[in-house]
């Protein structure tokens, strides 16, 4: 349609000035005529009561404080809980072990609860409050005399948990910038992902395991115990098929 109008218009006008013009508002015209994707719908998303994230007690309500051993397993291998999100659409992904601090869990929420519009948006978290003690001695005191007095309490993270979930009326592009300010404070590798990108992903692995051709894997070489290989492999190594180094997550491994 625009060409024929252009070139009705440009054998009327014969002076270059007037044509030169013509011709530039046609490509304004022309340029100004775009079509745009149609926007999500938000019809069946419910709000919750309280949409910001709730204030976490920095010491657990217990009778008795016991003291616990380091217990570095709760930080080693993959997470078997709050893998999939359950009712936001946005959040952080841990990719690494490590512990949240109740200063780490203040950071997040102030971050977000300032920054979130409640009537539109809510926020969720996807772990337990601050519960496994940590001890220390006192500074200048000398080795010996058991162990030491519960200096603190923090929550024990897995690779492959979601720390937090953002819902509502929302896209990413509107707290992508916040969500990635947040996680790069953690104490643990962290990205922000969604429904798509999470789903994406663990299909990418399960795609590269079925398709890889290399016949050498890990998982061979473990079992057939090539140069007696299982005598430095710890069962974790074993388990894990070498995925996990301590609470480091190596994602190029299949």
């Amino acid at each position: 349609m625009f060409p024929v109008v252009k070139s009705v218009f440009l054998g009327i006008v014969r002076s270059s000035s007037q044509r030169d013009v013509l011709q530039k508002q046609m490509k304004l015209l022309s340029a100004g005529m775009r079509t745009y994707e149609i926007p999500p719908d938000f019809s069946d998303v419910e709000l919750p009561e309280k949409p910001k994230l709730k204030f976490m007690e920095k010491v657990p309500n217990l009778k008795q404080a016991k003291k616990e051993m380091k217990r570095l397993r709760d930080i080693q291998g993959p997470s078997r809980t709050a893998t999939k999100f359950s009712q936001g659409q946005y959040g952080i992904l841990a990719l690494g072990g490590g512990f949240l601090h109740w200063g780490h869990i203040e950071m997040m929420r102030l971050t977000i609860n300032r920054s979130i519009d409640p009537s539109s948006m809510f926020a969720v978290w996807r772990f337990q409050p601050p519960h496994k003690p940590i001890t220390r001695k006192s500074l200048g005191q000398r080795m010996g005399g058991g162990k030491g007095a519960i200096d603190h309490y923090v929550t024990p993270i897995k690779c492959g948990r979601l720390v937090l979930e953002m819902g509502g009326q929302l896209e990413l592009v509107q707290v992508e910038a916040m969500l990635k300010q947040v996680a790069k404070k953690l104490p643990f590798p962290a990205k922000v992902v969604s429904r798509e990108s999470l789903a994406l992903m663990y299909k990418e692995h399960a795609e590269r395991v079925s398709n890889n051709q290399n016949p050498w894997s890990f998982q061979k070489i473990v079992r057939s115990n090539m140069l007696g290989i299982r005598k430095v492999l710890s069962p974790l190594d074993v388990h894990n098929h070498g995925r996990y180094t301590g609470k480091f997550f190596d994602p190029s491994r299949v």
